[in-house]
């Protein structure tokens, strides 16, 4: 009863500093010279296209508090999807997680919680504990987990960032910039569903039990912000006030991150601006949603001859409002390398989007489905056939 009462004042007292950021929504557009005043460091980037609208000293190397997170999640989302991990297992709570401190969900030492229940607790409350446990459920210990997440960083091309930590705990040698957490937060978007998670204003861990747990999420933006449904916030008093945020509207979904303001109402206010400029300035072209079939792949020496590549991502072009879309073509480039077994989510191929000559986007095209390598049996059977249409 004390933590559920210390977690109410908690909540009432955030409320009450984001309460103005409602009437700042309503503000038209903004010139881009003021946006993001009370930041450090921001960026404001298209999530389709990856195409930059707006920075501010975007490769500064800072603390990124808890928009460490944004990989953790990556990470988390990338076993649901190979199906290494699902969303009804239950993880057993180690001493180690229940002891995390700063923000959590006092998870408790052999305490067992469901996957999708420990992803609401990072994803909405920004737990600690919740963090570590997925973290040594996925990789056996947060050190290990931790060596995945910079070799993520590597796979994505980022050269300022550094983890320490699952959750963005003060430690020295742990930074991002804007820059790169946009990117980090591109690449997680490519997880549809974790939106479920993010968007989520307040919810419920333990539903009916004595120990149940009011959680609220951080990011208040998802409630005064319309289209806002993600992702992280972050504060430490190294850090300041941090925010990774995305919204949708009229099809289009921007990512938008400060890093060092002062005081939230700063921090909401230049995500705020940034959102209002990207919205009020430019449009996007849906060209494919994740998942839609472009090419077929065809493999004699696979399980199944032909197999379907589809997209990793949305894939959209990018205009100012008003502007002609009339010269976009795309072009599809597979790969000569192919070696079997092929994954569900393994790079097969690009596909290229461009606006006459220009490239304006390079997208990964994967298969929609495992493809195995060819039994004997489907080996022999292949032959006699083609023997008997040669006769």
């Amino acid at each position: 009863m004390r933590k559920f009462v210390i977690v109410s004042i908690v909540f009432s007292m955030l409320l009450a500093m984001a309460m103005p950021v409602a009437a700042e929504e309503k503000t038209s557009d903004t010139s881009k010279t003021t946006l993001a005043k009370g930041a450090n460091s921001a960026i404001l980037l298209e999530r389709d296209t990856g195409k930059l609208l707006f920075d501010k000293n975007a490769h500064e190397e800072l603390p990124p508090a808890s928009m460490t997170k944004i990989m953790t999640l990556l990470l988390i989302m990338e076993e649901l999807e190979k199906g290494s991990l699902k969303l009804d297992e239950t993880v057993r709570v180690s001493e180690r997680a229940a002891s995390m401190g700063g923000s959590q969900i006092f998870l408790e030492a052999g305490e067992e919680m469901t996957v999708n229940d420990l992803l609401k607790g990072i994803a909405i409350a920004s737990g600690n504990d919740a963090s570590v446990a997925m973290a040594e459920r996925v990789a056996g210990s947060e050190e290990e987990f931790v060596s995945l997440m910079n070799k993520k960083v590597k796979e994505l091309g980022l050269k300022h960032t550094k983890f320490q930590n699952t959750t963005g705990l003060p430690a020295d040698d742990h930074y991002s910039t804007a820059y790169d957490m946009a990117m980090i937060a591109k690449e997680l978007l490519k997880y549809e569903s974790i939106t479920n998670y993010t968007s989520v204003y307040e919810d419920y861990l333990r539903k009916g039990q004595e120990n149940e747990f009011w959680l609220v999420n951080t990011n208040k933006l998802v409630r005064f912000y319309p289209g806002v449904d993600g992702l992280k916030t972050g504060f430490t008093n190294e850090a300041k006030y941090c925010l990774t945020a995305t919204a949708e509207k009229n099809g289009m979904r921007v990512i938008a991150v400060v890093m060092g303001a002062e005081t939230t109402k700063e921090r909401n206010a230049s995500v705020s601006g940034m959102l209002d400029y990207a919205f009020n300035r430019f449009q996007t072209n849906k060209l494919f949603e994740k998942g839609d079939v472009i090419t077929t792949l065809r493999l004699t020496k696979a399980e199944t001859k032909q197999n379907e590549v589809v997209t990793s991502e949305s894939i959209s072009t990018l205009h100012a409002k008003g502007e002609s879309v009339d010269n976009i073509s795309t072009e599809v480039k597979l790969k000569e390398d192919l070696k079997l077994p092929i994954k569900k989510g393994d790079h097969v191929g690009t596909l290229i989007v461009k606006d006459g000559e220009a490239i304006l986007s390079e997208s990964d095209l994967t298969v929609k489905e495992n493809i195995e390598k060819a039994s004997y049996y489907t080996l022999l059977k292949r032959s006699l056939q083609k023997l008997v249409k040669f006769d």
